[in-house]
């Protein structure tokens, strides 16, 4: 009978979980209506009924109470006698940084080409992107004309991750004296590495487009600059160290391996490699790993169609094949779980 009864409630759990699943959009969006209304933050300034909502926000009562009844549903307020007041979880989407980033991230870059997801796996396209580019093979060199709100967005889901990790990574690669840093981005790291060692040797590789855009920034003035395609053009010739943050989970298997053994042909006989990654099977929290793993359908439907969040265990597999073996491993680095992979050539 007990047996039974555990059974029973393990399908209610199974089925409630199911519909929150099916209506993922809506509470999405719901939420999202909610913080471009005020009201999320309305009630977290104080609890507040329908009415009084209606009231401060000029809000009809329709908005209010359908908008009302779905945050509690959700567990984002919670009601005491019609009186509504904001939860931890209603919090987080205030003042949590990250739960802003990501939230932002998904809403205005990735929302709308994730209904493609299916024809960008079987045709390995990231049909999203073609939504807004239509001849655009990747995202990348359109990372600068994105319209505002998303290229907002993108920016700051991308810096939010890796930034707090730069002061640290700066030390242990700028001991070459001589670091390429590819794909560069809009030169944070640049920028965080000159400040350190104004004196220090550093190039950014990236794609045209993105030094066309940040070439001119006056914190990068001492600063070099290469402009390649990475899968098509030839790499300068280089020695000291290679940094590549966040970098490699923008290409397939294959591509990474191509990378490295450009890398390796360019690279003089002493060059340290340095890849810095969130790897998913070294996240120490659940909703780290979560995120990650989502991550990844962006890459599908928005990015390149053919890339993800990869694992420790796999990018060490790509590693040993392109020529490299991992000389040293630097752990939890920064607020995030990243990994700092010291690559050297084989002997």
């Amino acid at each position: 009978m007990e047996k039974r009864k555990a059974h029973k409630q393990e399908l209610i759990q199974a089925l409630t979980d199911a519909q929150k699943i099916a209506f993922a959009p809506l509470s999405f969006h719901a939420i999202g209506a909610m913080l471009d209304l005020g009201i999320l933050k309305e009630i977290d300034t104080a609890p507040s009924s329908a009415q009084d909502l209606i009231e401060k926000l000029k809000l009809s009562e329709y908005t209010a109470k359908t908008l009302l009844e779905t945050a509690e549903v959700i567990g984002i307020v919670k009601n005491q006698e019609d009186v509504y007041s904001i939860t931890p979880l209603g919090k987080t989407f205030l003042y949590d940084e990250m739960t802003v980033a990501n939230f932002n991230f998904v809403k205005d870059v990735c929302y709308s080409g994730a209904s493609l997801l299916t024809q960008s796996f079987t045709e390995a396209e990231p049909k999203g992107l073609r939504q807004i580019f239509s001849d655009a093979e990747t995202i990348y060199p359109y990372i600068s004309k994105l319209p505002d709100k998303m290229k907002k967005s993108w920016y700051e889901f991308d810096h939010y991750y890796s930034n707090t990790c730069f002061d640290l990574i700066c030390e242990i690669v700028s001991k070459s004296n001589k670091v390429f840093d590819i794909g560069g981005n809009t030169g944070i790291f640049e920028k965080v590495c000159l400040k350190n060692n104004p004196n220090l040797d550093i190039t950014m590789i990236d794609l045209p487009a993105n030094i066309d855009y940040i070439k001119n920034d006056e914190e990068l003035k001492k600063c070099k600059f290469f402009k390649a395609d990475v899968l098509k053009d030839e790499l300068p010739q280089m020695s000291g160290a290679v940094f590549m943050s966040q970098f490699l989970d923008c290409f397939s298997k294959e591509q990474i391996k191509k990378i490295l053994e450009k890398i390796h042909a360019s690279g003089d006989d002493s060059i340290k490699v340095y890849i810095l990654e969130p790897f998913i099977d070294r996240q120490k929290f659940e909703g780290a790993k979560y995120s990650l793993v989502h991550t990844s359908l962006y890459f599908t439907c928005m990015a390149n169609g053919c890339s993800k969040m990869y694992s420790q265990k796999d990018m060490e597999k790509i590693i040993n094949l392109s020529g490299f073996r991992i000389n040293n491993v630097y752990e939890d680095i920064g607020a995030h779980d990243y990994t700092l992979l010291e690559c050297v050539k084989n002997a």
